[in-house]
């Protein structure tokens, strides 16, 4: 004899659930044919365990697709109805299957559901507004970016160009004068730089900010500070090295993030970007070191930035002894920017042999 499980149903105004008691149901089949649903499992039923069966013969048509979905207490069953509208049963016969009974933890008026498929709508509309202007602000994050990045790689690479050209044709000549024709871009460009602390700080990009702010107020010391302050200081060579090192990173850092914006990737500039730093780097910070050296002593002849102590003691705090702290200081940055850009270039090359693995 078959043998039916207890079968509950509810719906709403596009489709019709049905709630079949099998725990742990095997061998389900689920199909529908000229309206009717047939449905066959073989699970623990009212009977015990057993092979259950039924079928449903529905009031108006319905479409050929369904999906079921069994878990450890019950078959649930989901049809969609042809048309959009609200039945007053279930199956064509106006007696209602002995099995079959109403599911009160989805049971629905029409009312109820039609408030229900407002809700919905209002919520999936707050979705899409939250959506529209996330997608404002980060197209908007994404303009100011790559915009940023834009005016600082020109400002760069024409530092870059200019100090280039300038060596080649005017030969040693132009490393005395370097500070007077480059300076005025130089410092557009770092004042700039200080965006970068901000934009880590607001996560509008994601790096940390400590390496970030160790970079921008080392750089601004030596360019304000040793360069700009003491014109005994502009016309050393050393003034071209550093300006060179640090152009000759950004032109290629910039660029990068320039097509990160958009989540593009040029694989020879990502190999550039991550991969130049390791030489320049720390030739640079080496060249901002003799820089701050080369100071000291014309900081102890002028006394500038020395603070003055009460005539009693009769003498000044020279600012000669804050650059030998800032020497020691400036090589722990080294070491903290050294391993903060190590692991990113460990972690963009470790992530591109994943997926090409």
């Amino acid at each position: 004899m078959t043998l039916t499980p207890l079968v509950y149903w509810a719906q709403r105004h596009e489709e019709i659930y049905l709630r079949v008691e099998l725990t742990d149901a095997v061998n389900i089949g689920v199909q529908v044919r000229e309206n009717v649903l047939q449905f066959q499992a073989l699970g623990h039923g009212a009977k015990g365990q057993h092979q259950y069966e039924f079928r449903l013969e529905f009031l108006l048509p319905v479409k050929s697709e369904v999906s079921h979905k069994s878990t450890q207490r019950q078959v649930n069953i989901t049809v969609q109805k042809e048309q959009r509208g609200w039945w007053e049963r279930l199956t064509v016969q106006e007696r209602k299957p002995v099995f079959l009974a109403p599911d009160f933890n989805r049971w629905l008026e029409e009312s109820d559901a039609e408030m229900e498929i407002r809700e919905k709508e209002e919520k999936r509309n707050r979705l899409k507004a939250v959506r529209h202007t996330e997608e404002g602000f980060v197209s908007l994050k994404t303009s100011f970016l790559f915009v940023y990045n834009l005016v600082q790689f020109l400002g760069f690479s024409w530092i870059f160009v200019n100090m280039t050209v300038r060596l080649f044709i005017f030969g040693q000549d132009s490393l005395y004068d370097t500070f007077h024709t480059i300076s005025d871009v130089m410092f557009f460009c770092q004042i700039l730089a200080s965006v970068e602390v901000l934009n880590a700080a607001f996560g509008f990009v994601r790096t940390g900010v400590i390496p970030t702010l160790i970079q921008v107020v080392g750089r601004n010391f030596v360019l304000f500070i040793i360069f700009g302050s003491l014109e005994e200081m502009q016309h050393r060579p050393v003034v071209f090295f550093v300006f060179y090192l640090w152009s000759a990173i950004e032109i290629f850092r910039y660029p990068f993030y320039m097509l990160r914006c958009f989540n593009t990737k040029w694989k020879t500039l990502t190999w550039l970007r991550y991969t130049v730093w390791i030489p320049l780097y720390p030739l640079g910070v080496l060249a901002e070191a003799v820089a701050v050296i080369q100071s000291i002593p014309i900081f102890v002849q002028t006394k500038l930035f020395s603070i003055p102590l009460p005539k009693a003691i009769g003498t000044s705090i020279s600012f000669s002894h804050v650059l030998h702290a800032y020497l020691i200081l400036m090589f722990l940055g080294l070491f903290i920017n050294f391993q903060h850009l190590y692991k990113q270039r460990k972690k963009q090359f470790q992530t591109k042999k994943r997926k090409t693995n």
